[in-house]
């Protein structure tokens, strides 16, 4: 099957889940992102997501960031994190800088479009090509419709956990609304 034709089907699939199955409470429900989407596969929900801090975590065994608003989850998105030699630090970062027309000042000017410094070293999140595996200098790449959306929703200071581990989003959306 085509690789248009697989995001297609992919997407309506999802519509339909979340039409049936997604509860109240919840932009997208945890059970319908159980498996990570495939390269350059996203979803953004954030219509009914309650006022609340915004929160990005980014599996990097997983290659998929998730969004979370109010303790609600609102985007799930395959990313392309740091091939080897280029790893992508972890740990809890903000949101230090944005520019929706960035280029690379490292990498032969390469274009970085809604570009979200996580360090000032060069670690960022931001639109780019989306293999199926790491392939970046360490930065995050992502859909570019999907890094548009997110750069509209966040703010300087947003909080950005990058981990080794496998997230699971039960888990993560159990532990958001916990700390509330």
């Amino acid at each position: 099957m085509p690789a248009k034709s697989a995001e297609l089907l992919w997407m309506a699939a999802f519509s339909l889940a979340l039409a049936c199955h997604a509860p109240v409470s919840a932009a997208i429900s945890p059970s319908d992102v159980a498996d990570p989407p495939s390269a350059g596969q996203y979803v953004w929900a954030p219509e009914d997501a309650p006022q609340g801090p915004l929160r990005i975590v980014v599996s990097l065994p997983l290659q998929t960031a998730y969004v979370l608003q109010g303790g609600v989850l609102i985007g799930v998105s395959s990313v392309s994190s740091g091939k080897p030699g280029h790893d992508t630090p972890t740990g809890v970062f903000n949101v230090l800088e944005k520019q929706v027309d960035h280029h690379s000042t490292l990498y032969d000017d390469a274009p970085m479009p809604y570009m979200q410094r996580l360090t000032w070293d060069g670690v960022a999140l931001h639109a780019g090509q989306i293999p199926d595996h790491p392939a970046s200098h360490g930065c995050i790449r992502l859909p570019i419709a999907f890094a548009r959306a997110l750069y509209g929703a966040t703010r300087v200071g947003a909080v950005v956990q990058v981990t080794d581990d496998y997230v699971d989003p039960y888990a993560l959306v159990n532990t958001e609304l916990a700390s509330r």
